[in-house]
This record gives structure tokens, C-alpha cells and sequence, in this order.
């Protein structure tokens, strides 16, 4: 089969950026190292949520507006979206971190205890006012990463190890592409995967802390994800102590009865940054690069899948999109 691209990476970046060409008719191979597996990096250990107004308190402009479109993409692509939206909630001692959490975002709604506990009757008499982002979703990162793969490799998308690179060649190696975009940075998260059927969430809820803010994510069946920590580095090590305590005390003070959780997992690694923390699409000489999500891999890989196809079927240079001397 011949083929018009090469993606080098099997991440959200380049499984999003693979699915957007196929789409356009393109032919496309996939080079991963852990071949169809996938790599079990920042992807795997992602929250999935779609949440670009709760973003917006410490983003630029442009990530709400592109991330607008992200839950409509990936439900094109077959993946499963939750829309019940977000929930933001502090500690009675903490309620100035709401007052200025609203004053930075909107796309929100103030609730009272009742309304708060109509939506989510465990949070019941737990807050006594919370802010309601309504329009936003979350995906379960692997059940997308699983779903982009199958959708692939039922058009005839190979995932290989290795193989020449044929055709254009697109990198979405995240921090490995630091050879070539040295002004890539790591930032570090950390995460914890707890199991609490005791309790019941239908939605993200994010609880402001002015040292350490949790948000956590359902998963389904008593299942829960717990991120995550932001920390600048590339350190791609194990969970740090501290980083974990704070995730599991957040928790705690959240909701007591998750004192009782099963610990599933802990993970960790470091996220690709440019410096305004902004992802792009870096059209360069020999291969265009695909990078720079940040902490808005799920959120944002849709606009630059979609940059990133209009770049390279169609020569458009776009908002996300710069032409770059690198090679």
C-alpha cells in the first residue's frame, strides 16, 4: 500500500492527527515503539475532561474557543462523551477561591446547597454554594485512545514498532520531539486511580484549594481519577509521596467516605509544553510537528488534528499553525 503520511507517535497527538487525515481520504501509516499497544505516557494517564471554560481561569483565549468544538469532535469519532458538565466546589474556608474561580471563567451558573445536592445527592449539605459549568463533557482517555486505534485499523491504518517513513512525515512524539523543538519544556503530573463504590459522582467535580486543587473525574463503576499535580520538569519517575497525600487528603476533604477507597493505580509523567503553554501545529522543513498539549491533550488534540490536516492537504496556515526553519 502506499502511503501519503507518516505519523511518529501513537499518542492522543498522533492517533487524533491519523483519524483527521483518514477521514480527508488520506493514506496514513503509525510508528510507535510500543507498536498498536500505544505508548502508556501522558495520553494513558490523562483525565479526559472537555472542560474549556473551567480551563479558561488560567488559559489564553484561544484554548476556549478551539476546545469549544473538542466534545462534538470526538463524538464524530465515534468516542463515548459524558455532557453533564462540570462542578466546581471549595471548603467552607476556601470560599474566596470560588469568588475568584468565577470572576476568570464563565460558561457557569452559581447553585445553592439544594441545587448542588439535586445534581449530586453524595455532595448533599457537603457545600453550601458551587459553580455549574453546564456545557462541558469528559471521555475516558482510554477507552478514546482504544476507540481511534480500532477505527484505524478498520480502514487499514497499520500501528507499527518500526518501518521506513514514508510519504510526508508527521511528529507527534511529545517531549521526545525536544531534538528537534528545543523550546519544548516537561511539565510533571501525577494522578491516582482510586475505586470507592461508597460513593457516587456523574460528573467531574473540581474542589479549589489555594495549595493543592483536585479534580476528579468518574470512571464508572465506583471507579474514580484523581489529578492531578502540575509540576515543571520532565521527570518521567514514579508518584512522588507528597504529590499523593495532597491527591488523597483533597479526596478526603471532598468527601470523607473516600477515607474507605481502594488505591488501583498510581501514575505519573511529564507532559509537552511550549513556553506560552499554547499547542501548535510547527511547520517545518522535513516534517511537520504536532505538539505542545500541555495539559489540554483531550481538549485540544481535536483543533490540532484538524490544523494539522488543513496544513498538510491543503497548505492553509492557520491560527494554530506556524511555519518554522527547524528541520
Amino acid at each position: 500500500m502506499s502511503v501519503d503520511f507518516t505519523i511518529l507517535g501513537a499518542g492522543v497527538a498522533g492517533l487524533a492527527t491519523a483519524h483527521e487525515l483518514v477521514a480527508r481520504g488520506a493514506r496514513v501509516q503509525v510508528i510507535d515503539p510500543n507498536g498498536a499497544a500505544g505508548p502508556h505516557g501522558c495520553s494513558w494517564w490523562a483525565g479526559g475532561m472537555l472542560a474549556p471554560h473551567c480551563e479558561s481561569e488560567i488559559s489564553e483565549e484561544v484554548i476556549v474557543r478551539h476546545g469549544l468544538a473538542a466534545a462534538d469532535w470526538w463524538a464524530r469519532a465515534g468516542v463515548p462523551v459524558t455532557r453533564r458538565g462540570t462542578l466546581v466546589v471549595t471548603l467552607a474556608r476556601d470560599r474566596r477561591e470560588l469568588d475568584r474561580f468565577a470572576r476568570r471563567t464563565d460558561g457557569h451558573r452559581w447553585l445553592e446547597g439544594a441545587e448542588i445536592a439535586a445534581l449530586e445527592p453524595d455532595l448533599a449539605e457537603r457545600h453550601a454554594r458551587a459553580l455549574f459549568f453546564d456545557t462541558e463533557a469528559h471521555i475516558d482517555p482510554r477507552i478514546a485512545l482504544r476507540g481511534l486505534r480500532d477505527g484505524l485499523a478498520a480502514k487499514g491504518v497499520e500501528i507499527l514498532p518500526d518501518a521506513p517513513h514514508l510519504g510526508r512525515l508527521v511528529d507527534c512524539r511529545g517531549l521526545a520531539a525536544r531534538d528537534l523543538l528545543p523550546d519544548l519544556r516537561g511539565v510533571r503530573g501525577e494522578m491516582v486511580v482510586l475505586r470507592c463504590p461508597q460513593i457516587t459522582l456523574s460528573r467531574p467535580v473540581r474542589l479549589l484549594h489555594p495549595r493543592y486543587p483536585l479534580y476528579i473525574v468518574p470512571r464508572g463503576d465506583g471507579v474514580f481519577m484523581l489529578g492531578a499535580s502540575q509540576l515543571e520538569g520532565d521527570s518521567r519517575g514514579p508518584s512522588t509521596l507528597r504529590s499523593t497525600v495532597e491527591l488523597l487528603n483533597a479526596a478526603f476533604a471532598l468527601h470523607p467516605g473516600f477515607a474507605e477507597a481502594e488505591v488501583l493505580e498510581l501514575g505519573a509523567d511529564a507532559r509537552p509544553a511550549f513556553a506560552d503553554n499554547i499547542p501548535r501545529v510547527v511547520a517545518a522543513r522535513e516534517r511537520t510537528h504536532v505538539n505542545g498539549l500541555y495539559r489540554h491533550g483531550y481538549l485540544m488534540s481535536p483543533a490540532l488534528a484538524v490544523t494539522a490536516a488543513d496544513y498538510l492537504m491543503e497548505g492553509t496556515i492557520s491560527e494554530l499553525c506556524k511555519e518554522a526553519a527547524c528541520a
